[in-house]
Order: C-alpha cells, then sequence, then structure tokens
C-alpha cells in the first residue's frame, strides 16, 4: 500500500518520464497577483504564461501545487467536517503544456498513471466532458469526447456531458479558463452517503459519497474579462489537477481521506489533547470536530508559513475565520482554551519533507496561533456583552432577531465571523438578518474594490500584448534616451497616438533606466523629456518584462515613436542607502536574535526603510542598541557592494538569502556586502537575492538609527530606521525640540532631561494623593453599603439589599457587594448607579440561593431592558449598562419584585 509521499514522487516521475520539468509549489499566499487571496490552483502561478504576459521556461512542467479554497468561486469551507472528502487545503497534483500537446496527449496519460501504473480498475471510472453554453456561446466539446473511446478504450456509455458549473473551468470571476474533462471513480454502492434522501439516484455528479472526482483536465483557451466576455487566448493550454488526498485514500483503499497516512498523525494528535476518540462517523459531533480540526490545522500551518496573518479583512480575516471555527469545533471537545497551536509540529512532521518551508517555520506558526487562540478568548468575552445588547434590542423589539448592522459590528469591530454569531443567537432562540450583513459586506467589498482598482495595471491589461523594456540601465545609468513604444490610458494599451498636455498615462519606451516597484523597494520618479515636452513620471510598476512609466503630461505633447530622454529623481541615492541598509539590519538582526529572524516583508522609499521579520518577542533596548551599533560598526568599515547574476542553485550553495514567498528564475541577483568581486561572495558580510538598487560601498550610507520596533501582527515584528538624508533630518527636528524644552524649563540643554525627570516624580506623587483619595470614595461606599445591609429587608434568612447608590464605578459597587455577601449567611444585592452618563446595574447571590435557582444573570437580564441596556455574567456575580440612567430606579423596583416573588415561592 503507497504512501501519500509515494504516490506524490511517483505522480511527478510519471510526467518526468514524458519530458515534464519538475517546478516547485508556489507559495500559498500569491506575492504578485491582487486578483486572488490564496493559490487555488496549480495554474495560478502560471497565469501570466496563459494571458501571454510573460514567457515559459519550459514547454511541459509537473508540480504538486500547495492549493487553498475557502474563498470565492472555489470555496469548501463549509463542507468540511460534514463529509470525509472535501478540504480547505489540499496538494493538487497537475501536469501542464504551454502550447504543446493539447487533450490527446492529456487524456491518454491521465489514464495511464490511474490503471496501468496505480492499477485502478478501468471499470470503475467515468469521464466527464463539457456539453456546451448558449450563454457564452459556447459550443460542446466533441473532440474530447471521442478521444475518451479513441485513446483509453473507455465505454461511450461511461463518457458523460456535463454543463458550465463542472465541465467549465475558471480560476475566478476573470482570468485564464476552459472546458475541462473530469476523471471519477465509482467507489461502490456502501459509500452512498444519501441513502435515506427520497428520490436519491446515485451518479456522477449526484452530490453522494459513491462517485468522487478523481483528476480533472482542464483544456485552457478563453480569458474571462471584466465585463464577462469570453476572448480566446493566442495560445492553447493543458493544465490538469489531480487531489493527491482523494488518490490516497483510493489507492490505500480507506473509505475516508481522514483514514490515510495524511491525516492519522494530525487525529492522533487531536485525541492525546482532548482526550476524545474518533470513530469515523459522519453525523457524531465529536467526529465532525475532528474532522474541522485535522483539516483546518493543515490550512493554517501552510498559510501562515508563506507570510498569511489573521486579521479583520481580506486573506487575513479568512485565516481568522478558520482558525475561530476550529476553536469552536474544539469546545465540543471540551477545549476551552489555546489547544491548536499544540498540533502544528505534528503537520510539520507529516509534510515537512515535501515542503521543507513548514518545518523551517513551525515555531513561528505555531506563535501566530497561539496568540490568535488567546487573543481569540478575550474577543469573545468582549463580543459576548455587545451580542447581549444587541439581543436586548431584538427582545425589545419583539422580533427576535439580531440586526444586520449588529451582526457587522461584531465581525467589522470584534472580528466575530457570521456563522459565530449565528450560532449564540440560535442557542437564545434568535435569528440574525444576514440580508443586511451581506448588504453592509457588500458595501466594504465594492469600497476595497475602488482602492484596489486605482493602483493595479494588471486587470486593465489582461488583453495586451505588452513589449518588453531594456531596464538594465537602472542599475549604473541616472539617465538614458530611448524610444516611446507606447502608452497605457484607461481604455488600454495603445501603439499609436499622441499624449495631450495634463493627461495622466502610463509610458512605456523601450530602454528605460527607472526602477520599477519590487521587492518592497518603491517604484522611482522622474521625468521624461524631449526637446518640447517634459512628462512627470510619479511612479513606476512592471508587469511581466514590461515597464510602465506613470505619471502626467507638465508640458507639451508626446507621440509614439517619438525619442526621449529618461532621468531618475534625486531620491535615488536616499532609496540606495536604504535599500542597502536593510540588508545590513538583516545581518545584524540574525547576530542579535538569532538565525530563525527570517525577513517577512520591507519597504524602501526615500524617507526612511522599514522591516518586517519574525521574531517571537519585542526586542529589549539593549538588543535595539546592540543592532544599531552593529549596522553603524560596518557603515564605518565602508565595506564594497558586489552585484552579481548567476544561476538560482549556484547561489543557494553559496548561502544567499532568498525572501521567502518570492518567486525566483533560473538565474539571480545576489547583493553580497563586503565582497570586493564575484569570487568573494561566499566569504561576503551579507549575501541576498535582490533586484534592488544599492550603494557601491556601505559607508556612504552615512549613519543609521532605528526610531520605532512594534509588533504587527502575532510572531512578526517591525523596524523601522533612517540614513542618509532621512537620518539628517530627524536629527535636526530632534534638535528643535531640546531646544524648545530648554527654553521652556529654563534649563540649559544638558540639563533638560533631569528637570523632566524632576516635574515626572512630583506628577507621581500627586498622582498617589489622587488614588488615595479615591481608595477613601471607596471605604464611604463600603460604608454605605454596610448601612444599607444594617437596615435592609429581610425574607427568612436572606438579606435583600437593593439600593442606588451614589456615583461610583463598577469595582467599588463589586467591592460592596463582595463585602455584603460575607457579612451575611444568605443574601442578595442589588446596586445601581450612574456612571459617565449610563447606568449601570450589579447584582450579587450568595450560593446558597443560586442553589434555590435564584441567580444573579438571571436577575440582571430581566431588569437590563428597563435601562435600555444588556449583559450577564455568573450565577454569583453579574452586571449590565444601560444608555438611560433616569430608569435606575425603575430596575431596582422590578429586582425587589423579582427577588420576592423567587423567595417567597421558594418558601412555599
Amino acid at each position: 500500500m503507497p504512501g501519500a509521499g509515494q504516490i506524490r514522487s511517483t505522480f511527478i516521475d510519471f510526467f518526468k518520464s514524458k519530458h515534464h520539468e519538475f517546478i516547485p509549489s508556489s507559495p500559498i499566499v500569491p506575492s504578485d497577483d491582487e486578483t486572488l487571496l490564496f493559490a487555488n490552483a496549480g495554474m495560478n502561478q502560471f497565469k501570466d504564461i496563459f494571458l501571454g504576459l510573460s514567457r515559459a521556461q519550459c514547454r511541459r512542467a509537473v508540480n504538486s501545487q500547495k492549493c487553498l479554497r475557502v474563498s470565492g468561486k472555489h470555496n469548501d469551507l463549509e463542507e468540511v467536517g460534514k463529509d470525509t472528502y472535501h478540504h480547505t487545503f489540499f496538494e493538487m497534483l497537475g501536469n501542464w503544456s504551454f502550447d504543446d500537446y493539447f487533450k490527446a496527449e492529456a487524456i491518454e496519460w491521465a489514464w495511464e498513471l490511474l490503471t496501468k501504473v496505480w492499477g485502478i480498475d478501468p471499470q470503475r471510472l467515468w469521464a466527464t466532458v463539457f456539453q456546451g453554453d448558449a450563454q457564452d456561446n459556447l459550443p460542446d466539446d466533441a473532440q474530447a469526447r471521442q478521444l475518451w473511446s479513441k485513446v483509453t478504450g473507455i465505454a461511450e456509455e461511461r463518457v458523460l456531458l456535463g454543463g458550465k458549473k463542472d465541465n467549465f473551468w475558471e480560476m475566478g470571476e476573470t482570468g485564464p479558463c476552459g472546458p475541462c474533462s473530469e476523471i471519477h471513480i465509482d467507489l461502490g454502492a456502501d459509500m452512498c452517503d444519501k441513502k435515506d434522501v427520497a428520490g436519491h439516484k446515485c451518479a456522477v455528479n449526484g452530490g453522494c459519497a459513491r462517485f468522487i472526482e478523481l483528476w480533472n483536465l482542464v483544456f485552457i483557451e478563453y480569458n474571462r474579462t471584466e465585463d464577462g466576455k469570453l476572448v480566446a487566448l493566442g495560445a492553447r493550454y493543458v493544465d490538469t489537477g489531480a487531489g493527491l488526498e482523494r488518490i490516497a485514500a483510493v489507492l490505500q483503499n480507506k473509505s475516508s481521506n481522514y483514514d490515510t497516512d495524511l491525516f492519522i498523525p494530525i487525529m492522533n494528535a487531536i485525541r492525546e489533547v482532548t482526550g476524545f476518540t474518533y470513530s469515523n462517523q459522519l453525523d457524531n459531533p465529536i467526529d465532525i470536530a475532528f474532522r474541522v480540526i485535522a483539516d483546518h490545522i493543515r490550512s493554517l500551518t501552510f498559510a501562515i508559513t508563506d507570510g498569511a496573518t489573521p486579521s479583520n479583512d481580506g486573506r487575513g480575516y479568512v485565516i481568522r475565520r478558520i482558525l475561530r471555527r476550529a476553536a469552536r469545533f474544539g469546545k465540543v471537545l471540551g477545549m476551552h482554551g489555546p489547544f491548536i497551536y499544540r498540533l502544528v509540529p505534528v503537520v510539520a512532521e507529516c509534510l515537512g519533507d515535501a515542503f521543507g518551508e513548514i518545518k523551517e517555520r513551525a515555531e513561528h506558526v505555531s506563535t501566530v496561533i497561539e496568540a490568535e487562540e488567546t487573543s481569540f478568548h478575550v474577543t469573545l468575552d468582549r463580543g459576548i456583552l455587545i451580542f447581549s445588547e444587541a439581543a436586548a434590542r431584538a427582545q425589545k423589539a419583539k422580533n427576535r432577531i439580531i440586526s444586520g448592522q449588529d451582526a457587522f459590528q461584531l465581525y467589522d469591530t470584534y472580528g466575530f465571523p457570521l456563522d459565530l454569531t449565528q450560532l449564540m443567537a440560535a442557542e437564545r432562540g434568535f435569528k440574525v438578518d444576514t440580508g443586511k450583513f451581506d448588504e453592509l459586506m457588500d458595501q466594504q467589498r465594492t469600497r476595497a474594490r475602488a482602492a484596489q482598482k486605482s493602483s493595479s495595471l494588471m486587470v486593465a491589461l489582461a488583453d495586451a500584448e505588452l513589449p518588453a523594456t531594456d531596464d538594465v540601465h537602472k542599475y549604473y545609468a541616472e539617465h538614458c534616451d530611448g524610444t516611446i513604444v507606447g502608452f497605457v490610458g484607461t481604455d488600454g494599451f495603445k501603439t499609436e497616438g499622441t499624449i495631450e498636455a495634463g493627461a495622466e498615462v502610463g509610458i512605456v519606451t523601450d530602454k528605460s533606466c527607472f526602477y520599477a516597484e519590487a521587492g518592497g523597494q518603491v517604484g522611482e520618479c522622474g521625468i521624461i523629456e524631449s526637446q518640447h515636452a517634459r512628462f512627470v513620471v510619479e511612479d513606476t510598476t512592471k508587469i511581466a518584462n514590461c515597464v510602465i512609466h506613470q505619471g502626467r503630461m507638465a508640458e507639451g505633447r508626446l507621440g509614439v515613436g517619438e525619442k526621449v530622454r529618461a532621468i531618475v529623481s534625486k531620491d535615488r541615492n536616499s532609496i540606495k542607502k536604504n535599500h542597502t541598509a536593510t540588508h545590513l539590519l538583516q545581518w545584524a538582526l540574525q547576530q542579535v536574535c538569532g538565525r530563525s529572524v527570517a525577513q517577512q516583508g520591507s519597504l524602501v522609499c526615500p524617507e526612511y526603510l522599514r522591516f518586517d521579520f519574525t521574531c517571537p518577542k519585542a526586542l529589549t533596548s539593549k538588543q535595539i542598541k546592540k543592532v544599531e551599533n552593529l549596522v553603524r560598526e560596518k557603515i564605518a568599515e565602508d565595506l564594497h557592494v558586489t552585484c552579481v547574476v548567476m544561476p538560482r542553485e549556484k547561489a543557494e550553495t553559496l548561502g544567499a538569502m532568498a525572501l521567502f514567498g518570492e518567486k525566483y528564475g533560473s538565474e539571480v541577483r545576489v547583493v553580497a556586502i563586503g565582497a570586493e568581486d564575484d569570487k568573494q561572495v561566499s566569504e561576503a558580510l551579507s549575501k541576498e537575492f535582490c533586484g534592488g538598487t544599492h550603494v557601491e560601498s556601505i559607508g556612504s550610507i552615512g549613519g543609521f538609527k532605528i526610531i520605532k520596533e512594534e509588533s504587527i501582527s502575532a510572531g512578526v515584528r517591525r523596524i523601522t530606521a533612517l540614513t542618509g538624508r532621512g537620518l539628517a533630518a530627524y536629527f535636526e527636528q530632534r534638535s528643535e525640540i531640546v531646544d524648545e524644552l530648554s527654553a521652556t524649563l529654563k534649563v540649559p540643554a544638558e540639563k533638560v532631561a533631569g528637570r523632566v525627570n524632576r516635574l515626572i516624580d512630583e506628577n507621581k506623587k500627586l498622582s498617589k494623593q489622587l488614588k488615595t483619595a479615591a481608595r477613601q470614595a471607596g471605604s464611604d461606599i463600603i460604608g454605605q453599603a454596610r448601612k444599607l445591609f444594617e437596615r435592609c429587608e429581610r425574607i427568612g434568612e436572606t438579606s435583600v439589599v437593593v439600593a442606588r447608590l451614589p456615583a461610583t464605578s463598577a469595582e467599588q459597587a463589586r467591592q460592596a457587594i463582595d463585602m455584603v455577601k460575607k457579612k451575611a449567611k444568605s443574601a442578595v444585592v442589588v446596586f445601581g448607579f450612574a456612571d459617565q452618563g449610563r447606568a449601570a446595574l450589579l447584582t450579587g447571590v450568595t450560593d446558597d440561593l443560586v442553589k434555590k435557582g435564584l441567580r444573579a444573570d438571571d436577575i440582571v437580564k430581566q431588569i437590563a431592558p428597563i435601562v435600555d441596556g444588556g449583559g450577564g455574567g455568573r450565577p454569583q456575580m453579574a452586571q449590565a449598562g444601560g444608555k438611560t440612567p433616569k430608569k435606575i430606579d425603575e430596575a431596582l423596583d422590578k429586582a425587589r419584585q423579582i427577588i420576592r416573588q423567587k423567595l417567597n415561592s421558594a418558601s412555599d
């Protein structure tokens, strides 16, 4: 019985024997595609090739791609756990043809691997082909249907027609697409999970587990544009995908993917952590929780490894939702604190041989997940209070519907996924206005899309054939001569015409000395001019091999074919200094904090540099100072900087660092600090893959100062630093501040610090006096509560203290309640008071009364609506807040009625 690792390698080796080149999986978080949250198919990294924006490095390719399907058109999140074969994360085994072979070979080789190499019974296999679509004016795929019988021998009755939903593959709302042919396997009648459904009939794509898709052969011929139209591509491509998890289940003779060696170690780890046992039942809540958690920890491990971090928007929100969904199912297994992070090492052990990055970054992933789990429990407590107020409003409205605005606030402010709000509502017998919630979400997405469109050229130029730009001059020239070959306007790329004064366009020249935004370094600014015209370049971007100078026509007019001179802004020198300093900073951080420091991102601009890196905790002031000193020492040594292009394998052998998640070609440019020439690269102080611009020797950087060190997410820190011109301006500003303080405090500059420290000490003394006064006020509240207790109403052995207090704090009121409860053997206390314009209600009940059914949280829930609020808490202590303090007395009267009724009925 082959293991998953062997199945993966057999697939790759089979297609290597068919002259395919192995291409490593791209990161699950796309670094260069704004239209895609996560890699959801193997073809994502080849999208530019399909669109004609870049050339393929090979004609045939094979790989195993990391995929995540949790958003947009391809979203399996809600299916996970309900069955045994849907997953959010999975491996896509795939082979590709870039305008080489087409349908015949794709079908023949897929059949050969399945039936002859892996030995699957051909009689169990079915195929589907595209039946055509009138709306898109697409014919049926008769060619594929004929080829199935011709090259495989499969019976014609097992080749079925399918509609656009199943047999026309699209990556997303826009992009490459085409008809596809799916291969399904019949697992037998015993595998049907819909036997109890009236009228159900097992069939391919029939919605039950008897027939499952094994492999999808996509024949990419079209591009879906933003307006929904299909445009024929200039070449034909093959893109196939087979889920490793499903293939493994079939070849290992397992009825569930979760019983394969891809999941068994994770399932065992969940059992060890929770104490529950998995029994492989579809409808068992325990088993559903096992499947959800096992699936989700794989998604989280790979996504966070590849650079995703939990947040409240975009892909960060998707990751947060996956994590919180897993945490919610953890409660089914009795887990009420962080536990998911403990599963990361198991995932790394299972899949780390194929994807070494998850082993390397396992500690970072665990840190991020643990922090997010901890945060979720804090958020949950805060959100429950907000939800309670929303539920009180729904109760008052008598429709028992949580408003869409409240649900959206819980999502937008507290990170509550909608399904979590719906679960909490259902527990109270409420529903959620999902229509309004969706409307508000759509508005937010529209705003986000509008913001993206203003900065994105990719969509506007999806169908354009863009010329390549010779931009090697960016490394050694500040100006160069060239010819305008086209320009980008609102209606696409133009290869003829003129650019009038005032027009905002993107100019494309045959040669350029401008650096286009890449690798964290900003695109350069400057001018493009002729004898009679001047174009101001405000940004420079690059699509495939085409450099686009974006800006506005300041004077005169320019036309396609005209000779021009490109001149880069003087900001270039500041950018160079900051970029080289960023490399020095990474080297210094690794010296101080260890080799586990890894770059997560950066921003290099004229004014400052910003560097994001993995680190589990904040740097101490001593560590920051040590990093600064190391960088300054090397700057003082004025080491030479060498930039050399070499094969990627050689660069890796020499120890050059690559930015994780970045795509690199077969040749890379290495920047080596401390190497006089390319022969000394291996001995360099710092050596990194980098296509940016740098100083020739680091002494020209001048100085270095860290001005901020902060957290941007769990396990990721950010340093902002200055060099050169920015550093000089920083010191000038600080000097002005010292001069101003010196004048204000009437002391010399060298004595400012001492004078400020004395002022701080004096302020501390005053603060201490204020706290003493506050404690005295609290003592007064305690004294008043004691008097209320001494003359309170008594029902049997129970003391009933219900009263309005003067303005105080919740903490002081809580202390007063605790005092009464300690003095009385049996007591129920309700205090109301105004707190900063809001009503506050606190209730305390002794344990003997809780056992009799009198609970503090029940009292609060009944009286809070009177002050237009809500609240909750424990049976022994609860509190509520409301918007109407003038109704506090009415709420207290209601509390007396509830207490008397409950105590009197208990005595009866």
